[in-house]
């Protein structure tokens, strides 16, 4: 199957690409003819199935392409600053950044330590901000400006009691969102979010592998079920592409319907 093509000649970083939405958005970005640098943290062996299905994809676009694996912590500047070193090093060019490494935990409000919410803060927004200035500060310095594309959740703005650090950090991504988007407009550089619902990913292992919790969890969704990666992964591509040219400080709720409110679908109340 070939792609269209839309990202041909373009320069992509994802950050936590190993596995889960970052991996399907590496894959499609890769079938629509962009060069990828996969960021991981934990597993290498998982960022490198990322690049051997990076490199496969694009093979099938019909051409290969220099992708890369990179190694860093998003929730360490330096380390931030080292990965952007090392893949401007190797390209001299990045076009699009994908702030999508995310990291969440449970535990009442009232008892949630402090230090594992400045963790998930550090990694889901501080770690955002950083990746996004240092993309910005590249798409400055040359012709053509750049897209940031967020990854957050419908949790933006549907509270998710027992995640309070989860839901604090994807709250700020929709205002970082609007903020830059509107700072840049004029300088050629789109910041846009997806807010998945329900995925199957690893981050939602708690289940989507149990038939019982998955059916407790698709019926508060309209359309009756959670969403794929590569569904995901489609949309990402279209706020990549020139097909999004005139939009800039959106989040699409890739979420099924999940913003709607299920239990409203019957009238209740009047």
């Amino acid at each position: 199957m070939r792609g269209c093509g839309r990202l041909d000649g373009r320069y992509a970083l994802v950050t936590g690409a190993s596995r889960g939405i970052g991996r399907a958005v590496a894959v499609r970005f890769a079938r629509e003819g962009a060069t990828i640098a996969i960021n991981f943290n934990g597993s290498r062996g998982a960022a490198e199935e990322t690049l051997r299905l990076a490199h496969k994809a694009s093979r099938e676009a019909g051409g290969a392409r220099n992708h890369m694996i990179v190694q860093a912590d998003i929730g360490s500047e330096p380390a931030i600053a080292g990965m952007f070193d090392e893949v401007l090093g190797s390209w001299s060019q990045l076009d699009i950044l994908v702030n999508n490494a995310a990291i969440q935990s449970g535990r009442e409000s009232h008892a949630y330590p402090i230090d594992e919410y400045r963790r998930i803060l550090d990694v889901n927004l501080t770690g955002a901000l950083a990746c996004s200035q240092k993309a910005i500060g590249h798409f400055l310095s040359r012709p053509g400006g750049g897209t940031i594309i967020n990854c957050s959740s419908a949790h933006e703005i549907i509270p998710k009691p027992g995640f309070v650090a989860y839901s604090i950090s994807n709250g700020g991504l929709r205002n970082l969102t609007r903020t830059l988007a509107l700072e840049y407009a004029d300088q050629g550089i789109r910041v846009n979010a997806v807010a998945p619902g329900a995925i199957d990913t690893d981050l939602n292992a708690a289940w989507k592998d149990d038939p019982a919790a998955r059916g407790n969890v698709d019926r508060h969704i309209p359309m009756g079920r959670s969403g794929s990666p590569e569904e995901m992964a489609a949309v990402f591509a279209f706020l990549a592409s020139d097909d999004a040219s005139y939009i800039t400080g959106q989040t699409i709720f890739a979420c099924g319907g999940v913003t709607l409110f299920n239990d409203f679908r019957e009238n209740w109340a009047s």
